[in-house]
């Protein structure tokens, strides 16, 4: 879930070049509107994935204009009339029933998340989103709670991602795994960043694409959270310019929560590693995920992790074994 940061520095290798974060990049109106992406567009792309035999509906052949379904036929599905349907894909139903919404859900096969983000997306005010009237959050703090949790564990790589995939917390062994993210800029310490930035991040994963594809999901899920959230617009669009492979995936306007699985990774020192992630919430604060990555007992991966972690534990170390990104955004120790 996480990649090597770009100030990544291993034992008899040169650190490379942190990638330099533009803080005067400007975020346009378009750009803050188009962050969580238009109605019209999820419901469009969702449409194209589905064909008549699809839905148990009679293809009646002839030549079609449209990829996937056409609107009269997704609005026969969802019990709803062609116009209404058209207007609601152009953004110009005002405040549509959530019944309707969960009937076109279903039309469109939507999953529980997908059909959350249309829920949220047929909420957003365009015109709060077209004039930026949003204003950038608070810094996030690391709940104590939180960060307790990762000096207990010195022998699982963990981190503490909060809103936009910032990275707020970080215990020794995810440096051991990942990278130092204290050797990088407040601004630089983001997930998503460092997947699509930093080179080092391809070669750590076995399944970079996998890994990309998952951060821009991600992403897409916080934009329809936070329509108006200018940092977070700010993001996708640095990324938008900088990753070919990002402006293509974020146009698919996928969704999809961080949750748990299996990542394989290819460390310089210990080599292949295949570790099971989880990605823990606190119910009063789930702006707030601790994510943890632990190899099967008894495997080789635990032997290579073992190996990794006592050879990282006799290089300098700072007095306490967590850091936290505090509020103007110093690593400081953890207490």
């Amino acid at each position: 879930m996480t990649a090597a940061p770009a100030a990544w520095s291993w034992q008899g290798q040169a650190a490379a070049a942190p990638i330099a974060h533009n803080g005067r990049m400007s975020t346009s109106p378009a750009h803050a509107a188009g962050a969580a992406g238009s109605i019209a567009e999820f419901l469009r792309t969702r449409r194209s994935r589905l064909h008549p035999e699809d839905v148990g509906l009679p293809d009646l052949g002839g030549r079609r204009r449209v990829s996937g379904l056409r609107r009269e036929e997704l609005a026969q599905l969802a019990g709803v009339s062609v116009d209404y349907y058209t207007r609601l894909e152009q953004g110009r139903v005002g405040n549509p029933s959530d019944s309707v919404l969960d009937a076109v859900a279903r039309a469109l096969r939507l999953d529980p998340e997908e059909a959350g983000h249309l829920h949220r997306l047929a909420r957003i005010r365009p015109d709060r989103t077209r004039t930026g009237r949003g204003r950038p959050s608070g810094p996030q703090k690391v709940r104590p709670t939180l960060a307790r949790l990762l000096e207990a564990m010195p022998d699982v790589p963990a981190v503490v991602m909060g809103r936009r995939m910032d990275v707020l917390a970080w215990n020794r062994a995810a440096v051991s795994l990942l990278g130092d993210y204290g050797a990088l800029a407040p601004a630089e310490r983001n997930i998503a960043r460092i997947t699509y930035l930093d080179p080092a991040s391809r070669t750590l994963y076995d399944d970079w694409v996998g890994c990309a594809r998952e951060n821009a999901a991600f992403l897409r899920l916080e934009a329809g959270r936070r329509p108006d959230d200018p940092r977070l617009a700010e993001l996708i669009g640095e990324l938008s310019v900088r990753s070919p492979e990002f402006r293509k995936w974020w146009a698919e306007h996928p969704v999809r929560d961080k949750t748990s699985g299996r990542k394989v990774f290819h460390h310089p020192l210990a080599g292949r590693m295949e570790l099971v992630y989880e990605t823990l919430r606190s119910a009063d604060d789930p702006d707030q995920a601790l994510i943890t990555y632990a190899p099967d007992a008894g495997s080789p991966s635990e032997d290579a992790l073992r190996m990794l972690l006592a050879w990282d534990a006799d290089r300098p170390r700072p007095s306490r074994p967590v850091r936290v990104a505090r509020g103007g955004g110093s690593v400081t120790d953890g207490h």
